[in-house]
């Protein structure tokens, strides 16, 4: 299974290309994935890399949920395939990101790469931080979480 872990900044050049990060570049060659699917993330103001296999999986999860034969479902699986772009990781291990995309989350120059699970969120450099829990609040919730989660077991 892969899995990224990292908080890495990066710079986009003037054409909009921008190094994958070492680190997760080797995860992706060692599955023999430089295909990668890019869309804006659902709930936070920032662009989602899924891998090739992850994305396939993703879009079969919500198409086995949603009715092909309900008007308003349709349109919702339209509106998630639809704002997706298919790149690919050049010899130079770059990635070259539509600038709508960049305009979107607000990327101008820097940005930071995150590893999160089995994707790769990719931030304007410094929205990041205002989207963080604070640390005693954030410790308060995993600890409610894990003691939930324990107590069902």
């Amino acid at each position: 299974m892969m899995q990224f872990l990292g908080n890495i900044e990066a710079k986009i050049d003037a054409k909009a290309r921008i190094f994958v990060p070492a680190a997760f570049r080797k995860i992706l060659q060692s599955s023999s994935n430089n295909i990668l699917i890019l869309r804006k993330d659902l709930f936070q103001h920032c662009l989602v890399l899924y891998p090739l296999e992850v994305w396939e999986e993703e879009v079969a999860k919500l198409r086995s949920r949603l009715n092909r034969w309900d008007r308003e479902q349709q349109a919702l699986f339209r509106q998630f395939v639809v704002d997706a772009e298919r790149l690919e990781i050049d010899a130079n291990g770059r990635i070259l990101i539509p600038k709508r995309y960049c305009q979107m989350v607000g990327i101008l120059s820097d940005a930071r790469f995150l590893g999160v699970d089995n994707t790769i969120e990719i931030w304007a450099k410094d929205a990041l931080e205002k989207t963080l829990i604070p640390a005693d609040d954030f410790s308060s919730h995993i600890q409610a979480l894990m003691n939930n989660c324990s107590q069902n077991e």
